[in-house]
Protein backbone atom coordinates (compact mmCIF):
# COMPACT_ATOMS: atom_id res chain seq x y z
CA UNK A 1 0.00 0.00 0.00
CA UNK A 2 1.43 3.47 -0.12
CA UNK A 3 2.29 6.28 1.69
CA UNK A 4 0.12 8.68 2.19
CA UNK A 5 2.01 12.04 0.66
CA UNK A 6 2.56 14.69 3.16
CA UNK A 7 3.60 18.23 2.87
CA UNK A 8 5.03 20.06 5.93
CA UNK A 9 4.90 23.90 4.62
CA UNK A 10 6.84 27.01 5.46
CA UNK A 11 9.44 25.56 8.30
CA UNK A 12 12.74 26.59 8.67
CA UNK A 13 14.60 23.68 6.51
CA UNK A 14 18.37 23.05 8.06
CA UNK A 15 20.09 19.79 6.42
CA UNK A 16 23.65 20.04 6.96
CA UNK A 17 24.27 17.14 4.33
CA UNK A 18 22.91 19.95 2.00
CA UNK A 19 24.35 22.91 3.14
CA UNK A 20 20.65 23.93 3.04
CA UNK A 21 19.15 26.56 5.61
CA UNK A 22 16.17 28.63 4.12
CA UNK A 23 12.22 28.87 4.90
CA UNK A 24 10.37 26.14 2.61
CA UNK A 25 7.91 23.46 1.81
CA UNK A 26 9.25 19.90 1.66
CA UNK A 27 6.96 17.06 0.31
CA UNK A 28 7.28 13.41 1.07
CA UNK A 29 5.68 10.90 -0.80
CA UNK A 30 6.01 7.16 -1.38
CA UNK A 31 8.26 7.40 2.00
CA UNK A 32 11.26 9.31 -0.08
CA UNK A 33 11.68 12.95 -0.10
CA UNK A 34 9.92 14.00 -3.01
CA UNK A 35 10.63 17.54 -3.43
CA UNK A 36 12.04 20.70 -1.60
CA UNK A 37 11.03 24.29 -2.55
CA UNK A 38 8.61 27.26 -1.98
CA UNK A 39 5.08 27.26 -2.86
CA UNK A 40 4.31 23.46 -3.22
CA UNK A 41 1.14 22.69 -4.39
CA UNK A 42 -0.51 19.78 -1.68
CA UNK A 43 -2.65 17.78 -4.12
CA UNK A 44 -3.73 15.31 -1.77
CA UNK A 45 -0.97 15.58 0.53
CA UNK A 46 -1.46 15.90 4.53
CA UNK A 47 -0.50 19.57 5.06
CA UNK A 48 1.45 20.13 8.08
CA UNK A 49 1.80 24.18 8.82
CA UNK A 50 5.36 24.34 10.50
CA UNK A 51 5.54 28.20 10.65
CA UNK A 52 7.95 28.87 13.41
CA UNK A 53 9.78 25.68 13.58
CA UNK A 54 12.67 23.64 12.53
CA UNK A 55 12.36 21.22 9.81
CA UNK A 56 15.62 18.92 9.56
CA UNK A 57 16.61 15.14 8.99
CA UNK A 58 15.28 12.60 11.38
CA UNK A 59 17.86 12.71 14.71
CA UNK A 60 20.54 9.88 14.36
CA UNK A 61 21.29 8.37 18.33
CA UNK A 62 24.07 6.44 17.51
CA UNK A 63 24.50 4.87 21.28
CA UNK A 64 21.51 3.60 22.91
CA UNK A 65 20.75 0.63 25.17
CA UNK A 66 17.25 -1.02 24.93
CA UNK A 67 18.21 -4.29 27.38
CA UNK A 68 16.04 -6.63 24.68
CA UNK A 69 16.60 -9.50 25.29
CA UNK A 70 17.48 -10.12 28.90
CA UNK A 71 16.25 -7.24 31.02
CA UNK A 72 12.41 -6.30 29.38
CA UNK A 73 11.66 -4.90 32.76
CA UNK A 74 13.78 -2.11 32.14
CA UNK A 75 13.07 -1.33 28.72
CA UNK A 76 12.17 -2.93 25.31
CA UNK A 77 12.91 -2.69 21.71
CA UNK A 78 9.35 -1.14 21.58
CA UNK A 79 9.20 0.87 24.40
CA UNK A 80 12.49 2.47 23.92
CA UNK A 81 11.73 2.98 20.27
CA UNK A 82 8.31 5.24 21.91
CA UNK A 83 10.78 6.95 23.81
CA UNK A 84 13.36 7.78 20.61
CA UNK A 85 10.37 8.80 18.36
CA UNK A 86 9.11 11.47 21.26
CA UNK A 87 12.60 12.70 21.51
CA UNK A 88 12.75 12.88 17.96
CA UNK A 89 14.87 10.38 17.02
CA UNK A 90 13.79 8.37 13.62
CA UNK A 91 17.22 5.83 13.92
CA UNK A 92 19.08 4.68 16.95
CA UNK A 93 21.79 2.13 16.97
CA UNK A 94 21.87 -0.47 20.29
CA UNK A 95 24.42 -1.70 21.81
CA UNK A 96 25.02 -5.22 22.84
CA UNK A 97 25.59 -5.42 26.51
CA UNK A 98 22.10 -7.59 26.23
CA UNK A 99 21.57 -10.92 28.38
CA UNK A 100 22.75 -12.78 26.27
CA UNK A 101 24.84 -10.07 24.15
CA UNK A 102 24.59 -9.45 20.54
CA UNK A 103 27.35 -11.39 19.62
CA UNK A 104 26.01 -13.38 17.03
CA UNK A 105 23.84 -13.39 13.86
CA UNK A 106 21.18 -14.68 15.40
CA UNK A 107 21.42 -11.56 17.90
CA UNK A 108 21.44 -9.42 14.99
CA UNK A 109 18.38 -10.51 13.19
CA UNK A 110 16.45 -10.20 16.72
CA UNK A 111 17.13 -6.86 16.98
CA UNK A 112 15.96 -6.16 13.13
CA UNK A 113 12.39 -8.87 13.84
CA UNK A 114 11.69 -6.91 16.93
CA UNK A 115 12.19 -3.46 15.78
CA UNK A 116 10.13 -4.65 12.81
CA UNK A 117 6.84 -5.13 14.80
CA UNK A 118 7.69 -2.15 16.05
CA UNK A 119 7.50 -0.23 13.65
CA UNK A 120 8.51 2.82 15.02
CA UNK A 121 11.67 4.19 14.50
CA UNK A 122 14.66 2.43 12.64
CA UNK A 123 16.89 0.23 14.83
CA UNK A 124 20.22 -0.61 13.67
CA UNK A 125 21.76 -3.54 16.03
CA UNK A 126 25.85 -3.14 17.08
CA UNK A 127 27.48 -6.19 17.29
CA UNK A 128 29.74 -7.52 20.25
CA UNK A 129 33.42 -7.86 19.52
CA UNK A 130 34.20 -10.82 21.51
CA UNK A 131 32.02 -13.76 22.39
CA UNK A 132 29.93 -12.69 25.40
CA UNK A 133 31.73 -9.58 25.54
CA UNK A 134 33.98 -11.69 27.77
CA UNK A 135 36.94 -9.82 25.65
CA UNK A 136 38.85 -12.96 25.15
CA UNK A 137 37.88 -14.69 21.66
CA UNK A 138 36.61 -12.43 18.76
CA UNK A 139 32.47 -13.23 17.93
CA UNK A 140 31.69 -14.07 14.49
CA UNK A 141 31.68 -10.69 13.11
CA UNK A 142 31.77 -12.06 9.19
CA UNK A 143 28.23 -13.49 10.16
CA UNK A 144 26.93 -10.32 12.02
CA UNK A 145 28.07 -8.29 9.38
CA UNK A 146 26.05 -10.48 7.30
CA UNK A 147 22.87 -10.34 9.29
CA UNK A 148 22.92 -6.40 9.41
CA UNK A 149 25.17 -5.13 12.36
CA UNK A 150 26.66 -1.99 11.73
CA UNK A 151 29.35 -1.64 13.72
CA UNK A 152 31.37 -4.00 16.66
CA UNK A 153 31.37 -2.96 20.41
CA UNK A 154 31.68 -4.36 23.62
CA UNK A 155 30.26 -1.14 25.41
CA UNK A 156 29.74 -1.58 29.39
CA UNK A 157 33.67 -2.31 29.29
CA UNK A 158 36.62 -1.58 26.55
CA UNK A 159 38.40 -4.77 25.25
CA UNK A 160 41.34 -5.03 27.40
CA UNK A 161 43.54 -7.31 25.69
CA UNK A 162 45.77 -5.94 23.02
CA UNK A 163 46.06 -8.51 20.92
CA UNK A 164 42.31 -9.32 20.72
CA UNK A 165 41.95 -5.63 19.71
CA UNK A 166 44.51 -5.54 17.30
CA UNK A 167 42.67 -8.59 15.80
CA UNK A 168 39.08 -6.94 16.14
CA UNK A 169 40.33 -3.55 14.11
CA UNK A 170 41.86 -6.26 11.45
CA UNK A 171 38.29 -7.80 10.92
CA UNK A 172 36.61 -5.31 11.06
CA UNK A 173 38.49 -3.28 8.53
CA UNK A 174 37.86 -6.05 6.13
CA UNK A 175 33.59 -5.26 6.08
CA UNK A 176 34.89 -1.62 6.62
CA UNK A 177 32.79 -1.15 9.73
CA UNK A 178 33.78 0.68 12.52
CA UNK A 179 34.64 -0.43 16.37
CA UNK A 180 33.51 1.63 19.14
CA UNK A 181 35.12 1.28 22.25
CA UNK A 182 34.14 1.91 25.89
CA UNK A 183 38.07 3.73 26.39
CA UNK A 184 38.38 2.61 30.39
CA UNK A 185 41.50 0.65 31.29
CA UNK A 186 39.71 -1.25 34.17
CA UNK A 187 42.76 -1.68 36.28
CA UNK A 188 43.42 1.80 36.49
CA UNK A 189 39.56 2.58 36.49
CA UNK A 190 39.20 -0.03 39.82
CA UNK A 191 36.02 0.14 41.87
CA UNK A 192 35.66 3.63 41.20
CA UNK A 193 32.28 5.19 41.11
CA UNK A 194 32.73 8.54 40.45
CA UNK A 195 35.64 10.77 39.24
CA UNK A 196 38.92 10.42 41.37
CA UNK A 197 40.24 13.61 42.98
CA UNK A 198 39.41 15.58 46.24
CA UNK A 199 35.29 15.75 45.37
CA UNK A 200 35.87 12.35 45.59
CA UNK A 201 37.53 12.02 49.05
CA UNK A 202 35.27 14.46 50.63
CA UNK A 203 32.65 12.34 49.64
CA UNK A 204 34.15 9.24 50.95
CA UNK A 205 33.74 7.65 47.47
CA UNK A 206 36.61 5.20 45.83
CA UNK A 207 37.27 7.49 42.55
CA UNK A 208 38.01 6.40 38.96
CA UNK A 209 41.33 8.22 37.60
CA UNK A 210 40.69 9.83 34.26
CA UNK A 211 43.53 7.94 32.81
CA UNK A 212 41.76 4.76 32.47
CA UNK A 213 40.41 6.75 29.87
CA UNK A 214 43.06 8.05 28.22
CA UNK A 215 45.19 5.10 28.38
CA UNK A 216 42.66 3.28 26.68
CA UNK A 217 42.57 5.71 23.81
CA UNK A 218 46.29 6.52 23.36
CA UNK A 219 46.57 1.92 22.87
CA UNK A 220 43.98 1.76 20.72
CA UNK A 221 45.35 4.93 18.63
CA UNK A 222 48.77 3.42 17.81
CA UNK A 223 47.01 -0.03 16.78
CA UNK A 224 44.70 2.34 14.28
CA UNK A 225 47.74 3.94 13.30
CA UNK A 226 49.38 0.94 12.38
CA UNK A 227 46.34 -0.34 10.84
CA UNK A 228 43.93 1.89 9.18
CA UNK A 229 40.84 0.54 10.84
CA UNK A 230 37.87 3.37 11.52
CA UNK A 231 37.60 3.89 15.47
CA UNK A 232 35.49 5.55 17.42
CA UNK A 233 35.64 6.69 20.96
CA UNK A 234 32.75 6.08 22.79
CA UNK A 235 31.29 8.98 25.11
CA UNK A 236 34.59 10.70 25.87
CA UNK A 237 35.00 12.69 28.94
CA UNK A 238 38.01 13.70 29.60
CA UNK A 239 39.75 16.79 28.43
CA UNK A 240 42.90 15.04 27.70
CA UNK A 241 40.82 12.22 26.20
CA UNK A 242 39.65 14.91 23.45
CA UNK A 243 42.86 16.47 22.82
CA UNK A 244 44.36 12.81 21.60
CA UNK A 245 41.32 12.72 19.26
CA UNK A 246 41.82 15.87 18.10
CA UNK A 247 45.67 15.34 17.23
CA UNK A 248 44.63 12.22 15.71
CA UNK A 249 42.52 13.74 13.32
CA UNK A 250 45.12 16.22 12.64
CA UNK A 251 47.42 13.41 11.44
CA UNK A 252 44.41 11.73 9.40
CA UNK A 253 43.51 8.89 11.23
CA UNK A 254 39.91 7.23 10.32
CA UNK A 255 38.97 8.26 14.28
CA UNK A 256 35.72 9.48 15.21
CA UNK A 257 34.34 10.25 18.82
CA UNK A 258 30.50 11.14 20.80
CA UNK A 259 29.65 13.15 23.72
CA UNK A 260 26.65 12.70 25.87
CA UNK A 261 24.50 15.33 27.52
CA UNK A 262 25.70 15.08 30.87
CA UNK A 263 29.17 15.25 30.34
CA UNK A 264 28.70 18.91 28.70
CA UNK A 265 26.11 19.48 31.65
CA UNK A 266 27.01 18.28 34.46
CA UNK A 267 30.18 18.01 36.80
CA UNK A 268 31.23 15.41 39.89
CA UNK A 269 29.85 17.96 42.61
CA UNK A 270 26.39 16.77 41.55
CA UNK A 271 27.43 13.45 43.09
CA UNK A 272 27.26 14.79 46.33
CA UNK A 273 24.01 14.52 47.29
CA UNK A 274 24.30 10.81 46.94
CA UNK A 275 21.55 10.63 43.96
CA UNK A 276 22.43 7.53 42.12
CA UNK A 277 20.92 9.31 38.83
CA UNK A 278 24.15 10.55 38.66
CA UNK A 279 25.95 8.09 38.65
CA UNK A 280 27.84 6.90 35.30
CA UNK A 281 30.14 5.59 33.41
CA UNK A 282 32.14 7.27 32.06
CA UNK A 283 32.11 9.46 35.20
CA UNK A 284 30.82 12.90 35.77
CA UNK A 285 34.41 15.26 35.38
CA UNK A 286 35.44 18.23 36.27
CA UNK A 287 34.57 21.03 35.17
CA UNK A 288 37.97 21.25 32.96
CA UNK A 289 36.57 18.18 31.30
CA UNK A 290 33.19 19.86 30.81
CA UNK A 291 34.70 23.05 29.08
CA UNK A 292 37.09 20.94 26.98
CA UNK A 293 34.52 18.55 25.63
CA UNK A 294 32.37 21.61 25.21
CA UNK A 295 35.33 23.28 22.87
CA UNK A 296 35.21 19.76 21.28
CA UNK A 297 32.07 19.91 20.18
CA UNK A 298 32.40 23.33 18.59
CA UNK A 299 35.70 22.92 17.32
CA UNK A 300 34.75 19.66 15.26
CA UNK A 301 36.67 17.29 17.41
CA UNK A 302 33.90 15.66 18.91
CA UNK A 303 31.49 14.42 15.69
CA UNK A 304 28.90 12.95 17.28
CA UNK A 305 25.94 13.84 19.98
CA UNK A 306 24.50 10.58 21.56
CA UNK A 307 22.48 10.11 24.64
CA UNK A 308 24.18 6.81 26.05
CA UNK A 309 20.80 5.96 26.90
CA UNK A 310 20.78 3.28 29.72
CA UNK A 311 17.38 2.40 31.60
CA UNK A 312 17.32 0.75 35.14
CA UNK A 313 14.88 -0.18 37.47
CA UNK A 314 13.41 1.54 40.39
CA UNK A 315 14.89 -0.76 43.34
CA UNK A 316 18.14 -0.88 41.53
CA UNK A 317 18.79 2.75 41.33
CA UNK A 318 17.52 3.37 44.63
CA UNK A 319 20.66 0.74 46.11
CA UNK A 320 23.28 2.72 47.72
CA UNK A 321 25.94 4.78 45.56
CA UNK A 322 28.49 1.94 45.67
CA UNK A 323 25.97 -0.77 44.58
CA UNK A 324 23.67 1.36 42.18
CA UNK A 325 24.20 0.23 38.55
CA UNK A 326 25.48 2.71 36.49
CA UNK A 327 23.75 4.12 33.54
CA UNK A 328 20.81 7.19 33.01
CA UNK A 329 18.05 7.34 30.32
CA UNK A 330 17.79 10.36 27.69
CA UNK A 331 16.21 9.50 24.53
CA UNK A 332 13.17 11.57 25.63
CA UNK A 333 15.22 15.15 26.90
CA UNK A 334 18.46 15.02 25.00
CA UNK A 335 17.84 17.51 22.59
CA UNK A 336 16.46 20.36 24.76
CA UNK A 337 19.72 19.40 26.94
CA UNK A 338 21.67 19.83 23.78
CA UNK A 339 20.24 23.52 23.34
CA UNK A 340 20.91 23.93 26.97
CA UNK A 341 24.84 22.95 26.53
CA UNK A 342 25.49 24.48 22.93
CA UNK A 343 23.02 26.88 22.03
CA UNK A 344 21.86 28.86 24.22
CA UNK A 345 25.61 30.12 25.92
CA UNK A 346 25.90 31.04 22.13
CA UNK A 347 28.84 27.84 21.27
CA UNK A 348 26.85 27.00 17.94
CA UNK A 349 24.12 27.54 16.09
CA UNK A 350 21.38 25.02 15.21
CA UNK A 351 22.92 23.89 12.40
CA UNK A 352 26.11 22.97 14.07
CA UNK A 353 24.17 21.21 16.31
CA UNK A 354 22.11 19.44 14.06
CA UNK A 355 25.09 18.46 11.90
CA UNK A 356 26.11 16.16 14.59
CA UNK A 357 22.75 15.06 15.83
CA UNK A 358 21.74 13.80 11.51
CA UNK A 359 24.80 13.57 8.87
CA UNK A 360 27.73 12.85 10.93
CA UNK A 361 26.29 10.03 13.20
CA UNK A 362 24.83 8.55 9.62
CA UNK A 363 28.42 8.97 8.26
CA UNK A 364 30.19 7.58 11.50
CA UNK A 365 27.83 4.41 11.10
CA UNK A 366 27.61 4.45 7.18
CA UNK A 367 24.04 5.07 6.96
CA UNK A 368 21.98 6.05 4.37
CA UNK A 369 20.40 8.69 6.54
CA UNK A 370 20.87 12.14 7.51
CA UNK A 371 19.70 14.04 4.45
CA UNK A 372 16.70 15.67 3.32
CA UNK A 373 17.83 15.38 -0.51
CA UNK A 374 15.86 14.84 -2.89
CA UNK A 375 15.10 10.94 -3.25
CA UNK A 376 16.40 10.69 0.45
CA UNK A 377 14.18 8.26 2.90
CA UNK A 378 11.48 10.13 4.55
CA UNK A 379 13.04 10.43 7.89
CA UNK A 380 11.89 14.02 9.19
CA UNK A 381 12.18 15.96 12.54
CA UNK A 382 9.72 19.10 13.09
CA UNK A 383 11.26 20.75 16.12
CA UNK A 384 9.70 24.12 17.79
CA UNK A 385 13.09 25.96 19.23
CA UNK A 386 10.93 28.16 21.28
CA UNK A 387 8.57 25.57 23.37
CA UNK A 388 9.54 26.08 26.66
CA UNK A 389 8.55 23.05 28.97
CA UNK A 390 9.72 21.16 32.14
CA UNK A 391 11.31 17.64 31.70
CA UNK A 392 8.55 15.12 34.09
CA UNK A 393 10.58 10.96 33.82
CA UNK A 394 6.52 10.38 34.83
CA UNK A 395 5.48 11.27 31.57
CA UNK A 396 8.37 9.05 29.69
CA UNK A 397 7.16 6.47 26.84
CA UNK A 398 10.47 4.69 28.30
CA UNK A 399 9.97 2.03 31.05
CA UNK A 400 12.67 3.39 33.32
CA UNK A 401 12.89 6.62 35.49
CA UNK A 402 16.47 6.94 35.99
CA UNK A 403 17.13 10.36 34.64
CA UNK A 404 18.51 13.33 37.09
CA UNK A 405 17.19 15.97 34.82
CA UNK A 406 13.59 15.58 35.77
CA UNK A 407 11.82 19.64 36.69
CA UNK A 408 14.59 20.83 34.22
CA UNK A 409 13.14 23.70 32.77
CA UNK A 410 14.08 23.52 29.01
CA UNK A 411 13.63 25.34 25.46
CA UNK A 412 13.32 23.44 22.54
CA UNK A 413 11.30 20.24 21.48
CA UNK A 414 10.56 17.52 18.64
CA UNK A 415 7.12 18.25 18.03
CA UNK A 416 6.69 15.73 14.88
CA UNK A 417 8.37 12.92 14.16
CA UNK A 418 8.24 11.28 10.39
CA UNK A 419 9.77 7.91 10.12
CA UNK A 420 9.99 6.25 6.44
CA UNK A 421 7.38 8.80 5.53
CA UNK A 422 4.92 8.18 8.12
CA UNK A 423 4.27 10.01 11.02
CA UNK A 424 5.04 8.24 13.96
CA UNK A 425 5.06 10.97 17.05
CA UNK A 426 3.17 14.06 17.02
CA UNK A 427 3.17 16.09 20.40
CA UNK A 428 -0.08 16.61 21.94
CA UNK A 429 -1.78 19.56 21.30
CA UNK A 430 0.60 20.08 18.27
Amino acid sequence: MRKPDILIRGGRIIDPACGRDAVGDVLLAGGKVARIGEGLPAGDAEVVDAAGCIVCPGLIDIHVHLREPGDETEETIASGSAAAVAGGFTSVACMPNTRPALDDETGIEFVYQQAARGALCHVFPVGAVTKGREGRELAEIGQMVRAGAVAFSDDGRGVENTAVMFKALQYAAMFDKPVLQHCEDPHIAGGGVMNSGVTAVRLGLPGASPIAEELMIQRDLTLVRELGARYHVCHISTARGVELVRRAKADGLPVTTEVCPHHLLLTEEACGTYDTNYKMSPPLRSRADVEACLQGVVDGTIDCLVTDHAPHGLQEKELEFLDAPFGIIGLECALPLYVKALIEPGLMDWPGMLKRLTVSPARVLSLAKGTLAEGADADVTIIDPQARWTIDVRRFRSKSRNCPYDGWKVTGRAVMTIVSGQVRYRLEGW
